[in-house]
């Protein structure tokens, strides 16, 4: 139970973000999410000149749908950017959270490469901004959870790795992310402010936009794409749903295991790209796989050893692969055609 917390989101309306809201909520806690929209939201879905109708509209639908479903479950939201202290002060001190959630970046580690002062600005500044107010006289603030990645391990040296492996980021993304880490472990040495860093993979579910191979992969073959399949496909990733990501991020919140340690929380099962298609070519048949060469830039990925958020969180994922991912494309071919048909009755 959360019941009597009070838990803050910075960066909140985003994929995780939306559904931790509503878990939380489902929980007890008071949920305030802060956000401006315009990253991967619903500012950059209806001005973005390069998105096919139909994507846009699919994007609108799912943005619609989280806000509806977090103003249903009481989740409140302040249209505000953490990287402008004097409006993110007032919401905090008006909130006065008793948990904080960082989750606030650039979801695409490709798009953050190629836009790195407004990736490590929207990132690094709101974090800073929180472990401030965090810090200050009248805070009654007692864990910040800060969302990092599994990208911070930078190329596997072997199948899989576990928290005691020397993080070595490569790119953008992945270093801001471990510059984050060392902010909230830095906190917590100085101010004693505990923290939870929480290491997710490859992340799949419904209501998703971040651009994820998942969610490209489905979209592609709905779209009559063909699903590319560097080096073969067999790339390893540790795909994750989100809601056995929220459940391990729920237990570290409640949790006194959770308190100031790093944890994996993924499936703890790498699997290959190419069994990722096979799933979407099960449902649609007459999708087309083309092998292409592998991408030098990708770092080598595998399994994320999961013992340690078993051991202190009892933290156990349920949402394999094989059921997951096709609930996941299910829906997805649902929602699509749902926007073809409203398409083609506009037309009519």
């Amino acid at each position: 139970s959360l019941d009597g917390e009070r838990v803050m989101l910075i960066g909140g309306a985003g994929f995780i973000g939306h559904h931790l809201a509503l878990a939380l909520r489902a929980k007890g806690a008071e949920v305030m999410v802060v956000d401006h929209m315009q990253i991967n939201n619903i500012v950059k879905v209806v001005s973005d000149p390069d998105l096919e109708p139909a994507r846009r509209q699919l994007y609108v639908n799912f943005l619609l749908d989280r806000f509806h479903l977090m103003r249903e479950a009481g989740v409140h939201l302040e249209n505000v950017d953490g990287r402008m202290l004097a409006e993110f002060t007032s919401v905090f001190n008006d909130f006065l959270p008793t948990k904080a959630v960082h989750l606030a970046a650039i979801s695409s580690a490709v798009t953050a490469n190629q836009m790195p002062g407004l990736a490590y600005d929207l990132q690094i500044t709101s974090l800073r901004n929180l472990l401030e107010l965090c810090r200050l006289k009248g805070s009654v603030c007692n864990q910040v959870v800060f969302m990092s990645s599994s990208t911070v391990y930078g190329d596997f040296e072997s199948d899989s790795v576990d928290e005691t492996i020397r993080p070595q980021p490569r790119g953008v993304y992945a270093n801001g992310k471990y510059m984050g880490e060392r902010m909230v472990r830095e906190a917590k040495q100085l101010y004693d402010l505990d923290y939870t860093i929480v290491r997710p993979s490859a992340l799949y579910g419904i209501r998703c936009i971040s651009g994820r191979v998942t969610q490209k992969f489905i979209e592609n073959a709905l779209m009559g794409k063909p699903l590319l399949l560097e080096g073969g496909g067999g790339g390893m990733l540790d795909f994750t749903h989100i809601d056995d990501l929220v459940e391990g991020i729920t237990r570290a919140m409640v949790l006194e295991g959770g308190l100031s340690r790093t944890f994996n929380i993924t499936f703890g099962n790498a699997r290959t790209i190419a069994e990722l298609a096979a799933i979407i070519k099960a449902l649609l048949p007459e999708v087309v796989l083309e092998e292409r060469p592998p991408a030098s830039e990708k770092p080598k990925r595998g399994t994320l050893e999961i013992d340690r958020a078993r051991e202190f969180l009892g933290f156990v994922p349920s949402r394999a692969l094989d059921t997951g991912y096709r609930d996941y494309c299910a829906w997805y071919i649902e929602q699509w055609q749902r926007v073809k048909s409203q398409s083609n009755a506009a037309l009519v």
